[in-house]
C-alpha cells in the first residue's frame, strides 16, 4: 500500500504540470511533504500527514504579523500557528 501512495502521488506529478497545481500554504508542497513522510517513516504517517495537510491546506487560514516578535505568521484551520519559516514564500507580505 506504501507504494501504491508513492505511485499516485509521481503521477500526480507527471499528470498535472506545477503551473496548474493549486497553490500551498506551506513551504514544502503538500505532495511533497506526503512523499518524504511516506517514503521515510510508512504508509500510516504518510497518510496521517496527507489527513493534516487536506484539513489545513485550504482558504481559511489567516496572515497576520506578530507585534511580539514582527514576524508574519500564519494561523490555521486547526488553529495551530506557523512561523514564516514554514510558510510558502508567495504568501508573505514584506
Amino acid at each position: 500500500m506504501k507504494y501504491l501512495l508513492l505511485a499516485i502521488i509521481r503521477g500526480y506529478w507527471f499528470l498535472i504540470p506545477k503551473a496548474k497545481r493549486r497553490k500551498c500554504i506551506f513551504k514544502k508542497s503538500c505532495s511533497h511533504h506526503v512523499y518524504e513522510m511516506t517514503e521515510q517513516k510508512g504508509l500510516q504517517e504518510g497518510i496521517k500527514a496527507l489527513k493534516f495537510r487536506f484539513e489545513n491546506c485550504r482558504p481559511q487560514f489567516e496572515l497576520f504579523k506578530n507585534p511580539i516578535n514582527d514576524k508574519i505568521q500564519i494561523i490555521l484551520p486547526s488553529q495551530i500557528i506557523l512561523d514564516s519559516e514554514e510558510i510558502a514564500d508567495s504568501f508573505l507580505i514584506n
